[in-house]
C-alpha cells in the first residue's frame, strides 16, 4: 500500500514538473541583404564578348 502511494506521488510529481517545463520562443527578424553584383556581371560579360570576338573576328 505504501509502495502504491509512493508511486502515485512520484507520478504526480513527474507530471507537475513536466507541466512547468519552460519554453523558449525565438523571434528572428532578418534584415534584407543587398549586394552589388553588377560589377561582376559587367566583367563576366566583357570577358565573354572578348572571347566571342576572338573566336569570330567578323562578328561585328
Amino acid at each position: 500500500m505504501k509502495k502504491a502511494i509512493a508511486m502515485a506521488v512520484a507520478g504526480a510529481s513527474a507530471v507537475a514538473l513536466m507541466a512547468c517545463t519552460p519554453s523558449v520562443n525565438v523571434n528572428v527578424n532578418l534584415a534584407p541583404i543587398y549586394a552589388k553584383l553588377d560589377v561582376n556581371v559587367k566583367v563576366q560579360l566583357d570577358e565573354d564578348v572578348k572571347a566571342l570576338v576572338q573566336q569570330n573576328p567578323n562578328l561585328f
